[in-house]
């Protein structure tokens, strides 16, 4: 009986494998580019390495970004009849691939790659050429497993063969090279793709972002525990665990008690990110980060937050939904603690909400998984104090007592929650273009409501927390003394002064200095790009397209911190420069969009493309970056053919 269980569990198993190697979506056959069957002994040869790729499915480029698919690689088996050759790689169509959460270069329908090969001087007579494929391919729904094949040609080499005069194509870019004596490698190992002679580099997406993000998640739960909803909770919750397990297995029951509620906190919490991922979809993150009635509603909540925690009124759940919660908690066993986790989690959500909100809504900017993996690491770090009282009881003597502190961290946490309600209200300004909530009116409200914490904490504004002739203590001190040091750091904005990495946050400025010396005369036009095409006709130069966006964090980062660089204004001059903004609600926002998805493949932003008078593509730049290095070598991007020459 064991054994046909385990035979069952093994074919189980098997059979994914069983099936998928029955789907064999692309077919390779390996040619002379040209038709002919001879090939001079010594001259260039082209062959054409085609893929035939079923409807529905895709293959990825060699020059796909890492840290998704397996790309395609090509190699040639070594051959006396080959010297060297290249792979030229056919344009591919860049987009946002579904499986992985980052934009691919892919292949339907047909690929034709080309071999151009330097035959050797001594081949004659009939020659066996084979390549070796390595690839990966997927549809819009699963993908297959990486396969590598052959495929090969029979080749006639003559010495009265005419020279190759096949030329490649427009739009072909070399991918690698190699020489036969020592490149040349065997067909399990393909040679390493290169990048395209005619595109500058180009940043990857990747996840060098997400470890910072979901420490920020994590430290942002730390921090909610102090908030009043929760800290009180904390000796109650931990007695109940202890109580539950009774005197003598506290110790061994009570962590098996608090895990279990900790499993509540984040069963809630991650049910949130993927409910925000299902809304959001892959493809809808750009629309509904900056949609006008998306941000407006959430600066109604976040106002509505804002006023509770100032103590204007109190937020609480419908009575009759935590009675039932709190009587179903009240069981014994694993499952009352399940739901005491999951009652703890909506009681305190009037305090944890304002913290929650901000994570939420940066992370359905990025790709992926980023809102659900935010949520597991911000439950992870408000239960994991639980946890550890449990199996620490003896640390709850030493925690603080709850007091006038926990109503300070209130009242300072609404206004600073009225403040973040500010950056949602700004995003709806300008997506609409009224113009009401200017730069300089924002970094106003922004002053004051910095300061007011700063002066609240100092006993200057007569609110819950803070008792008349209270002493004011050396932490207390500190605290207000940054909330004012940073509410005054923000006064040069309002005279046109660069802030940093906080422009990304405020509205745009309408003329930012640059950084170390006067700014460069370069002109640039706002959703013209015919304008712009007709400029760069007229004084012989490329254009830089910058696909950018009103309420776009990352794109008002770029316009303050690296476009106002002396080496990149430098760089600009030689350009003529084109926003086109895509989030508003005109007409042009919707074409410049559509351009944007045509002719790109994608509608993130920012992105950036250098294209000739002709909009021929020269290079492109999908995303921020913090590297001037990096951006300056796109901008010098040259076409090919002028690369050519100078070569």
């Amino acid at each position: 009986m064991f054994s046909r269980i385990v035979s069952s569990v093994l074919l189980l198993g098997l059979l994914p494998g069983l099936l998928a190697a029955k789907e064999d979506p692309v077919q390779w056959t390996l040619a002379v580019a040209d038709g002919s069957k001879q090939v001079a002994p010594g001259a260039k040869a082209y062959l054409e390495l085609k893929a035939t790729i079923e409807p529905g499915w895709h293959l990825y480029s060699p020059t796909t970004p890492p840290g998704g698919p397996i790309i395609t690689k090509i190699s040639m088996a070594d051959s006396p009849a080959i010297a060297s050759y290249t792979v030229y790689r056919p344009q591919p169509v860049r987009k946002l691939d579904p499986n992985f959460g980052i934009d691919t270069e892919t292949y339907t329908g047909t690929a034709s790659f080309l071999l151009e090969v330097m035959t050797a001087k001594t081949v004659s007579g009939n020659a066996n050429l084979a390549a070796a494929v390595r690839y990966q391919v997927c549809s819009d729904t699963k993908c297959l497993p990486p396969v590598r094949k052959p495929a090969s040609a029979e080749i006639v080499f003559a010495n009265g063969a005419p020279s190759a005069t096949f030329q490649i194509p427009a739009g072909y870019a070399p991918v690698a090279a190699a020489s036969a004596a020592s490149a040349s490698p065997a067909p399990t190992t393909p040679p390493p793709p290169t990048k395209p002679a005619s595109s500058a580099a180009v940043p990857t997406a990747t996840n060098q972002d997400l470890l910072p993000f979901l420490l920020t998640a994590f430290g942002f739960g730390l921090a909610a525990l102090f908030t009043p909803c929760v800290f009180p909770m904390i000796p109650i919750t931990v007695s109940f665990f202890l109580n539950e397990s009774g005197e003598g297995e506290a110790k061994r029951g009570g962590w098996k008690q608090a895990l279990v509620f900790c499993l509540g906190i984040v069963v809630l919490f991650t049910s949130l990110g993927f409910l925000v991922t299902a809304i959001a979809g892959p493809f809808g993150v750009v629309q509904l980060g900056s949609s006008p009635w998306v941000n407006g509603f959430i600066a109604l909540v976040f106002f509505v937050f804002g006023l509770s925690l100032l103590g204007a009124f109190e937020l609480r759940l419908p009575s009759g939904l935590l009675t039932k919660l709190n009587a179903a908690s009240q069981g014994t066993g694993y499952t009352g603690s399940l739901l005491m986790g999951l009652t703890f989690s909506l009681t305190s959500f009037a305090c944890i909400g304002p913290i929650v909100g901000p994570l939420l809504i940066a992370s359905v900017q990025s790709k992926g998984a980023q809102p659900v993996l935010g949520m597991v690491a911000f439950a992870s770090g408000l239960a994991t104090p639980f946890f550890l009282l449990a199996l620490f009881p003896s640390y709850l003597q030493k925690l603080p007592r709850s007091g006038g502190w926990m109503a300070r961290v209130k009242i300072v946490l609404g206004f600073i929650v009225l403040a973040v309600m500010l950056k949602y209200v700004s995003n709806v300004d300008q997506v609409l273009q009224t113009h009401w909530l200017t730069r300089e009116r924002f970094l106003a409200a922004w002053i004051v409501l910095f300061a007011l914490p700063g002066l609240y904490l100092l006993g200057l504004i007569p609110l819950e927390g803070v008792k008349p002739n209270e002493p004011l203590r050396v932490p207390r001190t500190l605290i207000a003394s940054l909330f004012l040091i940073f509410s005054i750091s923000l006064a040069p904005g309002l005279f046109g002064a660069r802030l940093g990495d906080l422009d990304a946050f405020v509205p745009e400025g309408t003329n930012l200095p640059p950084q170390g010396g006067a700014a460069a005369t370069t002109t640039t036009y706002k959703n013209q790009l015919d304008a712009a095409l007709t400029a760069a006709r007229a004084q012989n130069k490329l254009v830089l397209v910058n696909f950018t966006g009103y309420a776009c964090t990352n794109c008002h980062w770029m316009k303050a911190n690296m476009f106002t660089r002396p080496e990149i204004q430098a760089a600009l001059q030689d350009l003529v420069v084109v926003d086109l903004y895509t989030d508003g609600t005109d007409a042009e926002s919707e074409k410049n969009q559509k351009l944007e998805d045509q002719k790109f493949s994608t509608v993130s932003i920012p992105f950036y493309a250098i294209l000739d008078a002709d909009q021929n593509t020269v290079a492109t730049f999908p995303q921020l970056t913090r590297n001037p290095q990096e951006f300056l070598a796109f901008l010098k991007s040259k076409p090919a053919a002028a690369t050519a020459a100078g070569a």
